[in-house]
């Protein structure tokens, strides 16, 4: 008999990273992570995945093994590793043997990539920031005995803080280069800047690497390229916000690279740079977009390019050609998460709703398909929900109708009408997530008798770009109307009745906050990492100074008076259905100020019932990858919430 799922199951969950084929090898490596119940530790090992039919299986034991690469013309695999004290690159014979330290970088490497002859390596490593970058050095003792205090943090430009990391001007992140035979690294960039990704030419004599701007306001990324030994290094973009992963074409003639249109624009389209003409252009329609950077890679010829793009919330394979010649090679309801080329074979991860991440691989034209792993085997004795792309009739805003997308998650075999918990994804230009890490809690509502509607509203990408900047000045005010529309059809049909709940996190989290500062639909709402108070969050956000004015009005400036007026704080007064809010600590791209606004407004203005759950050392990323033990409590939290207010309706009345 299936088993329901419960809130342990994150501890069994395996995810596939980083897939990277090797024509000498024949094989796949990828990078295999997994939550360790007895370090409470996130754990990653690589793994050889074999195109033949033969069983993947773990190929290192250590407990932070990841970004695999083949060194070229070998049958040894590198990565780096963390086995020895810091993280350094590590190399191995997957045909025996144990792995080694090939080189030694004194600060540690991030990241690294190999020449085409597999002599150098170029690595990204973080180094102390060089004191003349900075306005003043601290003329503070650091001797620890002298029981002084932590220096000052000076801040003399933005951004000057990252979610996950924390105050970023006393560190920087550079490119080193690596002679393999001798073991010797040189640094190859300086400055008060940060190298973002590099990749060789394909005679190894020349460098492309993106990287971040100096001066007061340094978050774009722009393109540069400089000789091996980082001389002549030269600026190639402007104009391009976000450049990324550039990749040099086989024929050494042009580099693509991904890069976002203007400051604070979320969705990446691809990029071509001619290096004869000194020519850039965008490749393929201006609704192309990029799924994932990491993912690009050239054909032989140098004539397409194959990535992962978002197609109306999914994740496909896709082959661009230099001319524009658009073809989806691997479809379907799913989210593929990583793609390499294999020959004349795709090897690519994928996950959908119903079924967990595996590995696959397919024909360049997606024939043939065949799964390669059987990670998740535990995923087979869980009772599943039942899981339907559905299409909804909403208001357009403009006195119309249009449809819109959403995923519609009900308890196997429930015929009948049952609570519904509306989740609303983040961004809001982005769409619904289909990994289970993001999502435990859908599968353990749908063992209790739950359905989910999870909807790809307007503002969401994927869907073109008039749809997903049609809400402009309209947060709030345009997709919650169309979420309550998507809730009435389901009533009407009978799936659900008046037991109806809202959540979401980081844009979820406003939507979610101004819905029950707007409406008394919902007896209970979980606010997670939220957007409250846009005037706020647009000075202490990472990233809200270029991203929320993009977001909210397309134009790189403040409009108090829009912010004040789309703020779920504004309203706060209104709330009447019961409130948890779940936040974690040290974000920063929606700092706890946020969550607690809300929650003093609820507290002081409302008699409201409301809790404010607070995670030390918690980023935004909290729920989705956070400590093991935090993420339990979440989900014992955010289920006991919902069960706790689902039948008792709202109290509509007015506080004293």
């Amino acid at each position: 008999m299936k088993k329901p799922f419960v809130p342990e199951d994150l501890y069994r969950y395996e995810v596939a990273s980083e897939l990277r084929y090797s024509p000498s090898a024949e094989i796949a490596a990828c990078q295999v992570s997994s939550v360790d119940e007895a370090t409470q530790s996130t754990v990653r090992r690589i793994w050889l995945v074999p195109l033949n039919g033969a069983d993947a299986y773990r190929l290192t034991n250590g407990q932070s093994d990841r970004h695999p690469r083949w060194r070229p013309g070998s049958r040894s695999l590198t990565f780096v590793s963390s086995r020895g004290g810091g993280p350094q690159v590590h190399q191995i014979d997957i045909d025996g043997g144990e792995a080694f330290e090939l080189c030694h970088v004194p600060t540690g490497v991030m990241s690294f990539e190999w020449s085409a002859d597999g002599r150098h390596l170029l690595a990204l490593s973080t180094v102390e920031l060089e004191p003349q970058c900075l306005s003043q050095p601290s003329k503070l003792p650091k001797d620890p005995a002298q029981n002084a205090p932590p220096p000052p943090r000076i801040v003399w430009r933005l951004p000057y803080k990252l979610d996950g990391v924390g105050y970023t001007l006393d560190a920087t992140v550079h490119l080193f280069g690596i002679d393999v035979g001798t073991g010797e690294s040189h640094q190859l960039t300086r400055g008060s800047y940060e190298v973002e990704s590099a990749a060789w030419s394909p005679d190894a004599a020349q460098i492309v690497f993106s990287r971040t701007r100096e001066g007061r306001l340094a978050h774009r990324t722009d393109l540069w390229i400089m000789n091996a030994d980082g001389s002549h290094m030269r600026q190639i973009t402007r104009d391009i916000a976000s450049v990324s992963d550039p990749r040099w074409s086989p024929d050494g003639r042009s580099i693509a690279f991904c890069g976002s249109r203007a400051d604070g624009d979320s969705i990446e389209r691809l990029w071509l740079f001619e290096l004869a003409t000194q020519n850039i252009r965008r490749l393929g329609e201006d609704d192309v977009e990029i799924a994932s950077s990491d993912s690009l890679s050239w054909d032989g010829d140098s004539n397409a390019l194959i990535f992962l793009a978002s197609c109306r919330g999914r994740q496909h394979a896709v082959r661009l050609t230099l001319d524009g010649g658009y073809t989806t090679v691997v479809a379907g309801d799913r989210q593929l998460s990583s793609l390499s080329l294999a020959g004349d074979r795709l090897v690519f991860a994928s996950e959908d709703i119903g079924n967990p991440c595996n590995v696959y691989a397919c024909g360049l034209d997606g024939g043939g398909e065949v799964q390669l792993t059987a990670l998740n085997a535990w995923w087979n004795d869980r009772r599943l929900p039942h899981v339907e792309a559905r299409m909804f009739d909403v208001p357009d805003g403009n006195g119309g109708t249009e449809s819109i997308e959403g995923w519609l998650i009900r308890p196997l075999g429930c015929h009948s009408a049952s609570p519904l918990l509306v989740d609303v994804h983040g961004g809001p230009a982005s769409y619904v997530v289909f990994s289970f890490n993001w999502h435990v809690y859908w599968y353990l509502l749908a063992s209790h008798g739950w359905s989910i509607l999870a909807l790809n509203a307007v503002g969401s990408s994927s869907y073109g770009c008039n749809f997903s900047e049609r809400l402009r000045q309209k947060w709030g005010k345009l997709d919650l109307d169309q979420h309550l529309a998507a809730v009435e059809r389901l009533r009407k049909e009978g799936l659900t009745d008046e037991r109806l709940a809202i959540t979401g996190k980081s844009y979820g989290g406003f939507l979610t906050a101004w819905a029950i500062c707007n409406s008394t639909a919902f007896r209970a709402a979980i606010v997670s990492a939220p957007v409250t108070s846009l005037e706020n969050h647009y000075a202490v956000s990472d990233s809200g100074y270029y991203a929320d004015a993009h977001s909210m009005y397309g134009e790189p400036k403040v409009r108090r008076d829009v912010m004040r007026e789309l703020s779920p704080l504004t309203y706060a007064e209104n709330i009447r259905t019961p409130t948890l809010i779940l936040q974690g600590e040290d974000d920063q791209r929606c700092p706890r100020c946020q969550s607690e606004e809300l929650y003093t407004a609820i507290a002081t203005q409302t008699h409201t019932p409301a809790e404010m759950i607070l995670y030390p050392e918690g980023d935004h990323h909290f729920f989705e990858r956070g400590h093991p033990r935090q993420r339990l409590d979440m989900l014992s939290r955010l289920v006991s919430w919902l069960e706790r207010w689902i039948d008792v309706p709202v109290d509509k009345g007015h506080p004293d």
